[in-house]
């Protein structure tokens, strides 16, 4: 059966990128493109009880599965429409009790898994991509990406080879975790919270650029692709798959080692954001470009440092963690310079976990102007930024600072959510509320 396509865009084969998608037709910035229901999708574990596992609403007084204990519905027509992919999970969370605990890329392929037993025509989710089309890479991947998949494929084997029968041989499971590693998309709330995993194989077709005309936000288990910029008949479309904030150096290193491709688009070319991002602090004598780079160094090994340290340290001595760094390229880096904000933010987040809403509020407001110089226009993380410090403004009593933040997050997100998007609703009635 051939596939549907997408009214107002068509695939075709992009100069050195491979396949792509192209406009037909003129889109005008906050325009729909299209929409993607996900192929398959789950919910984080972390967030189970505060949403409905099927449909991801957020919302109080769910009910849970009679079964396992463990998922949560609005009600009886969205337990009965997970059933069919989440009967295999129950029974295994049953059968394993607290020593159920793979990973959430293992329980999305076993639900790809399942949902494929039962699919033989392409779905809505592949109007113009199969997902059995995703590029694997695997003649691209390193030892340790080699032994990540190994690793899956044995706890996919371990928690789900009982109680879902007939499971692909192992090449094609080495093939299948490393297409869904390379297209899979994680689902975030309105303040870039993780809300859980999917494919959502019309959305992973667009390529990739560091200054994308198209942005990707989700309504439940939906993927909406809305335009950024003005996208003309003939235009590719452009996703972005990674955070914009870092340099042209970083941003290229991450794709390389992410999704196997070196970026030439025109932001990488010009590196025309890269002065700003790296900012020196205006010191007397300017430091030499050794002692530049040494501190780059610093700054990078510190990151991934932290990112480990996440997951052992105690949020207290996180936070010193990121007072310290920040002290120590303070000396060199200018509180805009992108190694700051980085470390800025992760305090922002301890402070918010410790519910140290002043320290929280501080860290925002040095980080969300920056931000709004250094990503493109219409970003969801200068959104979620002003959205998160006009909650703390008015969880602090301080409402006209909090409206104002509010509204600013408001005009990012009915471009790039849509005026209808219940996110949208919800900050307007938060502002509302104020009056």
């Amino acid at each position: 059966m051939a596939m549907e396509g997408i009214e107002g865009t068509e695939r075709f084969d992009s100069p050195g990128k491979g396949r792509g998608l192209r406009a037909l037709r003129h889109f005008s910035v906050g325009e729909l493109v299209f929409a993607c229901p996900a192929f398959s999708y789950v919910l984080t574990v972390n967030e189970r009880g505060a949403h409905c596992e099927h449909c991801f609403t957020r919302k109080e007084d769910l009910s849970k599965c009679g079964k396992c204990k463990q998922a949560f519905y609005c009600n009886v027509d969205c337990q009965r429409g997970d059933w069919p992919l989440h009967k295999m999970e129950c029974v295994a969370m049953c059968a394993y009790g607290e020593n159920w605990c793979p990973s959430e890329t293992v329980r999305l392929v076993a639900r790809i898994i399942q949902k494929q037993k039962g699919t033989t025509e392409p779905t809505p989710s592949e109007r113009v991509l199969l997902l059995k089309e995703f590029e694997s890479h695997l003649d691209k991947m390193d030892s340790e990406k080699d032994e990540m998949n190994q690793a899956d494929i044995a706890a996919l084997q371990h928690f789900y080879s009982k109680h879902l029968h007939n499971l692909p041989n192992e090449q094609a499971l080495i093939e299948l975790f490393a297409q869904v590693n390379c297209n899979g998309f994680t689902i975030e709330d309105e303040e870039l919270s993780h809300l859980g995993s999917a494919v959502f194989p019309d959305v992973a077709l667009m390529n990739h650029s560091c200054s994308p005309n198209v942005i990707v936000t989700y309504k439940g288990t939906v993927a909406e692709v809305r335009a950024v910029k003005e996208i003309n008949p003939e235009d590719e479309i452009f996703n972005s798959y990674i955070d914009l904030l870092y340099p042209t150096e970083d941003r290229k290193e991450r794709l390389l080692d992410s999704y196997f491709f070196v970026c030439e688009c025109t932001e990488c070319t010009t590196k025309s954001k890269d002065k700003a991002k790296m900012a020196i602090r205006k010191l007397s004598t300017r430091p030499e470009p050794e002692e530049i780079q040494s501190m780059v160094s610093y700054a990078k090994n510190v990151i991934e440092e932290f990112r480990r340290a996440k997951h052992y340290k105690t949020p207290s001595e996180l936070l010193e963690m990121c007072e310290l760094s920040l002290e120590k390229m303070g000396a060199i880096f200018a509180d805009t310079n992108v190694y700051m904000l980085h470390m800025m933010y992760q305090a922002m987040g301890v402070c918010l976990y410790m519910q140290d809403w002043d320290g929280a509020m501080s860290y925002g407001e040095k980080i969300v102007h920056p931000y709004s110089v250094h990503y493109p226009a219409f970003s969801l993380n200068v959104a979620s930024m002003y959205l998160k410090l006009g909650r703390l403004y008015l969880g602090l009593e301080k409402k006209s600072q909090g409206v104002k933040a509010l509204k600013k997050a408001l005009a990012i997100m009915e471009v790039a959510h849509g005026k209808d998007h219940h996110y949208v609703a919800e900050v307007k009635r938060e502002i509302q509320e104020q009056k």
